[in-house]
């Protein structure tokens, strides 16, 4: 398929991913981008400001749960193609409010269906690249060989169980209705313009403010760790060629431990931005673990690589690094964050503390 003279529509544009993904497709095809998003606690305006005048960008405030809205979309602006990224995807906010995550994450992802067949019809020249996450997978072994596409489903959280539903409901609706879609499931994203309530972007600021960084349980936790533009650049090859009807699995190779990932920001930040007194290791804190948390994940992205040609472009010491830089240079970004919506508290102790 051919980005250059087609529309696209992105959900969930305003956050972390999807505004990397809309990045990627303004500066490196033709395509006319229609960023929709509800513009929820996680998502920012503030990403996609630099497209504003842009004519070939379209701002779209809307819920993806509601029917009208997204059927107007359609009708309004005729995408030839869909990235599906919105969601609540936080685990610890999942085990707070689990019905919030099966509002948006499954009746959204319907709505979103319903939508596009509604509209599309029978179309050969369109599809629907619906974006996953690895943790429907469950937990791996420190021994288990990586998920790939065919591991079987075995989702831990609530966030993970409603991530679940909406890729079956999707494999459903290629099976039932021949819908052209693609399932894309990733391991850890990390980047710039992260909402803080994560791990790297909560670590960073947290210990800029001088406070204790809380780890989960002994920090032994292990993550695949893949940079947010390599994503982005996945999920546009995956809609330039990619084969209907099949999944890939999207990681960046790099796994490290929750600790590991800890004391490399406080290593950078020794260098960068020393405190008065003490390193930013000493600020490390073991807290109670988050109830129900996987050991491991890891992604085997074979598939991608041979059949699309993909691989990361950034390593994980680097893009790390790259992205302690942006958040000590965009303070204009997170401080409004970190003085309004999420102040850096914990979540998701389900009665544990």
């Amino acid at each position: 398929m051919s980005l250059n003279a087609q529309t696209a529509l992105v959900t969930g544009a305003a956050g972390f991913i999807g505004s990397a993904l809309v990045r990627k497709l303004m500066a490196n095809t033709d395509a006319k981008v229609i960023a929709y998003d509800a513009l929820t606690y996680a998502g920012n305006a503030a990403n996609l400001t630099s497209f504003k005048d842009d004519p070939r960008f379209v701002f779209v405030l809307g819920d993806i749960c509601d029917a009208q809205a997204v059927r107007t979309a359609f009708e309004t602006h005729k995408p030839d193609l869909v990235f599906h990224l919105a969601a609540e995807s936080h685990v610890d906010r999942s085990i707070e409010a689990a019905t919030d995550f099966i509002k948006t994450n499954v009746l959204g992802t319907q709505v979103m269906l319903d939508a596009a067949r509604a509209f599309w019809g029978k179309r050969e020249d369109v599809r629907f690249i619906h974006i996953s996450t690895d943790e429907v997978f469950g937990d791996l072994e420190p021994d288990q060989a990586p998920f790939c596409e065919t591991s079987p489903y075995q989702p831990s959280s609530p966030y993970a169980a409603s991530k679940a539903a909406s890729d079956h409901l999707v494999r459903a609706a290629m099976r039932t209705h021949s819908f052209p879609a693609i399932i894309s499931n990733c391991s850890n994203n990390y980047g710039p313009h992260q909402f803080p309530e994560k791990l790297i972007p909560l670590m960073i600021l947290t210990a800029l403010s001088g406070g204790a960084l809380p780890v989960y349980g002994d920090g032994s936790n292990r993550r695949d760790w893949l940079h947010v533009e390599d994503h982005a650049e996945a999920l546009v090859m995956m809609a330039r060629q990619g084969v209907l009807g099949e999944t890939y699995c999207v990681g960046g190779g790099m796994e490290c431990s929750n600790l590991e990932v800890v004391n490399a920001i406080c290593h950078r930040l020794n260098e960068i931005s020393p405190r008065n007194q003490g390193r930013y290791e000493d600020l490390i804190s073991f807290v109670v673990d988050r109830p129900g948390h996987d050991q491991r994940y890891a992604i085997n992205a074979t598939k991608i690589t041979k059949d699309l040609g993909w691989t990361p472009r950034h390593s994980f010491a680097d893009g790390l690094n790259e992205t302690i830089d942006w958040y000590l240079a965009n303070e204009a970004w997170w401080r409004p964050i970190r003085e309004g919506t999420y102040r850096g508290q914990r979540l998701g102790l389900g009665g544990l503390a």
